[in-house]
């Protein structure tokens, strides 16, 4: 399969990124949603939990959404053709960079493909090529819920990537003192304190230099986490996708809900987002850990 081709200029991604966010919030076009949180701390991780303040914008995004949707006949796409007040950059040949139009995390991206492909497919070379080119300037958390029982809200095809730090004081990412034993390895292994089915491998932040290299080599490391946790092409079931500069991690997926929550790759970074007191009650009564063993494979 030939090569793409890496539109991004190297060093230019992160003040891109922070002149959209300004313009598509003049504009309108970034509807941010507002959020408070408190730390909830089990099995030595403090968890960053988020209430939301109002729902109310994408609750209403959603019905429009929908409405579309009956009259066209067609699931509605927001990325076919995406806004282009959200546009951040292009990436590649294959993909381009956007602003989430409804985000809880300031400077959260969605890294698209050019062409509808299904979120359930699996990962390829483009995806990671797209992936390493961002995280080459821009230092964050690279995720991918693949299906609906991981937590993906839209069909067409998108990673994510968030700015590190994830919370503002602690690890950068809340769960990273349970990945240190991993940190060391050569080899991929399974994360004994995660109380859940998962697949841990170290990458090298060297890879940046050359996104397609470094695409080459996280390809392979992912097949073999997929392995590693009973998926594959044949076989290939709901699972979370984390990834930063210097590892990742895979965690297939048993149902999208603990009760009414929802949960993303997010929560197995150590953040979890709830809608209202009530699934904050719960959240606190069961223990977010428990949670994450619940929506996974145990």
């Amino acid at each position: 399969m030939p090569q793409g081709k890496i539109l991004l200029k190297p060093g230019t991604l992160w003040k891109s990124v922070k002149e959209r966010t300004e313009h598509a919030l003049q504009c309108g076009a970034l509807l941010s949603i507002p959020t408070e949180f408190e730390f909830i701390e089990q099995d030595g991780i403090r968890f960053l939990v988020r209430i939301l303040s109002n729902l109310n914008r994408k609750k209403a995004a959603k019905e429009k959404q929908e409405k579309q949707s009956v009259v066209s006949g067609q699931e509605f796409n927001p990325f076919l053709p995406y806004e282009e007040d959200l546009f951040v950059a292009d990436i590649s040949d294959t993909h381009v960079c956007i602003l989430n139009k409804y985000n809880v995390v300031d400077r959260h991206l969605l890294i698209i493909t050019r062409a509808f492909e299904e979120q359930e497919s699996l990962l390829t070379l483009e995806d990671f090529a797209a992936m390493w080119a961002c995280l080459a300037d821009f230092d964050g958390l690279a995720f991918y819920n693949s299906g609906k029982s991981a937590g993906a809200s839209q069909r067409h095809k998108h990673l994510q990537l968030v700015p590190l730090p994830l919370v503002p004081s602690g690890p950068q990412i809340p769960i990273e003192p349970l990945l240190k034993a991993g940190q060391f390895q050569e080899a991929n292994v399974t994360l004994a304190k995660l109380p859940f089915v998962n697949a841990f491998a170290p990458l090298n932040p060297d890879w940046m230099r050359s996104p397609f290299t470094a695409a080459q080599a996280t390809l392979e490391v992912y097949r073999s986490l997929l392995g590693a946790v009973g998926l594959d092409a044949k076989q290939l079931g709901a699972y979370n996708l984390l990834a930063t500069r210097e590892w990742m991690l895979i965690v297939p997926r048993s149902q999208e809900h603990f009760e009414s929550i929802s949960v993303n790759s997010l929560g197995f970074a150590g953040t979890l987002l709830v809608r209202n007191a009530a699934e904050m009650e719960i959240l606190k009564a069961q223990g977010p850990m428990t949670i994450l063993k619940n929506v996974a494979i145990s």
